[in-house]
């Protein structure tokens, strides 16, 4: 195996083990019908994008290095569009995901009783909107690196 085919195989794992938990962080939050729950399955979810962020890291640094390696990766326009994508994506985080979620985050830490309040039912959908956003750009920049049509 090349050091290239290792990049390759580093790059596909991490697709897998830092992407895919990321489709289902919304799923894990969705179901919950009392605040016990939600707090678990927010705990939960902060376990998995520990997995999303080191993922994602290693996507963006094998990419990279897969592109030093081979320069005409910067003349096809899948990879251009992949990379400017992933890098959208990733300034979603601290420009749009964080000050969506400091206010559930505040919610789950005081409020008091079992029933969900309505706020966090409106607040999570501007969260859950932009994390269906995000997955979107996810999805087209995976099927990019798959069918690179251009």
């Amino acid at each position: 195996m090349s050091f290239y085919e290792l990049l390759v195989f580093i790059h596909i794992f991490s697709a897998i083990l830092g992407m895919g938990p990321g489709f289902f962080m919304i799923f894990t939050v969705s179901h919950a019908s009392t605040m016990t729950e939600l707090r678990h399955a927010y705990a939960i979810r902060n376990r998995l994008h520990i997995f999303v962020m080191i993922g994602g890291t290693l996507l963006l640094i094998t990419g990279l290095w897969m592109g030093i390696l081979n320069n005409y990766l910067f003349r096809q326009g899948w990879y251009s569009l992949s990379l400017i994508l992933f890098l959208i994506a990733l300034a979603f985080g601290p420009l749009l995901l964080s000050p969506r979620s400091k206010p559930i985050k505040k919610l789950l830490k005081e409020h008091s009783g079992e029933e969900i309040p309505e706020t966090y039912v409106t607040l999570s959908k501007k969260l859950f909107f932009v994390e269906k956003l995000e997955n979107v750009i996810f999805l087209i920049i995976i099927a990019l690196m798959i069918l690179k049509p251009f």
